[in-house]
């Protein structure tokens, strides 16, 4: 059975009721290697793949009232946070205040994955999925702030970062740029471990059974845990000699995105809505796949989407010679030795990126990647037909699924 049957048959069983037990392991067909796909650290499909389909324009109302109250408590969380830090000096309030600038802007799309399992699973309390919400998107400031350190960038999307903020402050007062640099990361560093311990923070301030804050903390703890094993692999990875298998470079998006992206948001959700442990674990699998599949989508999108609607240049990964899906899977075949001399090339043209795209859907990795895309959404959506799982559950979460498929249509 090819992927495209695949997905059209969960769907269909999701749709219509049938379901497995919750006991039950995932099963996904095998798939064909010639199926065709018809269908980034910010990860998140953003406001739609979390509505109802019924229901869009009331959905998408609550979905801003819920990031509002998210703002709310962030701005709550940074003042108080800069009062503390007023008694210490004016130097540190200036630090929360570069923090905070980092924070803002972003899609919340982790606290919306909070509130779309929360709510779904009969949860009222908007005060208390607002925090939790809240200390996932502080985990995101924290770890892109750190990520930008192990990659010694100083800007995000064109607008200096912490690093980037406190680097060009020193060399406008005329330190050197070695130094001024230093002393960009150093803070950065200290930034990131800040937005750490304020998450936990948050969680400590919600109002709920003990037995819950504790499971909340848990997988927060797992969550940070995972994500800096990842963010240790991707570096490993990068500088090894010899390109990572396939296997490897998903089990290294897994733990550096998907953790903390899709699985503990979700479960911190059934966890704040009292939901049985069987549905805290079921919606962990669920955002184990689909955060999966999204990687690969975005690992699809560096170097094959359309700039002008993803907003990410089609030559940053390849110049880079990030190890992605792509790159794993041409190794292993016998276009690799034209494939080898472009990935990493820093002056990489035009000209040359599109020779290497050529030979990506020539050797069958771009259909791989697009393959594994949809064997990933397809258990995704395994998990959602189990026995057990709510029907408003599973009304929001299909469209998660949907949303990361379309972002390769």
């Amino acid at each position: 059975m090819d992927s495209d049957h695949l997905l059209e048959k969960a769907r269909a069983r999701v749709a219509g009721g049938e379901r497995a037990s919750l006991d039950s392991p995932v099963r996904v067909d095998s798939v064909s290697a010639e199926a065709e796909l018809t269908g980034s650290h910010d990860a998140g499909p953003g406001e739609a793949g979390i509505r109802e389909g019924g229901a869009r324009e009331g959905s998408a109302r609550e979905g801003r009232d819920h990031t509002e109250r998210v703002d709310a408590v962030l701005d709550t969380f940074f003042r108080e946070a800069k009062a503390r830090a007023s008694v210490v000096g004016a130097r540190y309030v200036e630090l929360w205040d570069v923090l905070e600038r980092n924070s803002v802007g972003g899609k919340r799309f982790r606290p919306r994955m909070v509130v779309a399992a929360y709510e779904a699973l009969g949860g009222s309390d908007t005060e208390a999925s607002a925090l939790v919400g809240a200390a996932f998107e502080l985990l995101h400031t924290a770890l892109i702030v750190h990520d930008d350190v192990i990659d010694r960038d100083f800007s995000r999307r064109g607008i200096p970062n912490v690093s980037g903020s406190y680097r060009d402050t020193a060399t406008t007062a005329g330190i050197s740029t070695p130094a001024a640099e230093h002393r960009g990361m150093s803070a950065a560093v200290i930034a990131g471990d800040l937005a750490l311990t304020g998450a936990s923070r948050l969680l400590l301030g919600v109002t709920c059974a003990d037995a819950s804050r504790s499971r909340l903390l848990e997988i927060l703890d797992e969550a940070i845990f995972v994500s800096a094993g990842g963010e240790l692999l991707d570096v490993e990875l990068s500088l090894a000699p010899d390109v990572p298998t396939v296997d490897e470079v998903l089990e290294m998006e897994r733990a550096k995105t998907a953790v903390y992206s899709f699985e503990a948001p979700l479960m911190a959700g059934a966890v704040l809505a009292d939901a049985p442990e069987e549905i805290v674990e079921a919606l962990g699998e669920f955002g184990r796949e689909v955060g999966i599949a999204y990687q690969i989508v975005d690992d699809l999108l560096g170097v094959f989407g359309e700039e002008r609607t993803t907003g990410k240049t089609t030559t940053g990964d390849l110049r880079e010679g990030k190890r992605t899906v792509l790159i794993a899977h041409a190794a292993t075949t016998d276009d690799w030795f034209s494939i080898r001399p472009f990935v990493g090339k820093a002056d990489l043209t035009e000209e040359e990126a599109e020779h290497v795209r050529a030979r990506l859907t020539s050797c069958g990795s771009r259909a791989r990647a697009e393959i594994l895309v949809k064997e990933h959404a397809a258990r995704a959506l395994a998990v959602l037909e189990r026995d057990g799982m709510p029907a408003d559950l599973r009304r929001v979460l299909q469209p998660v699924v949907d949303t990361v498929l379309e972002r390769v249509r």
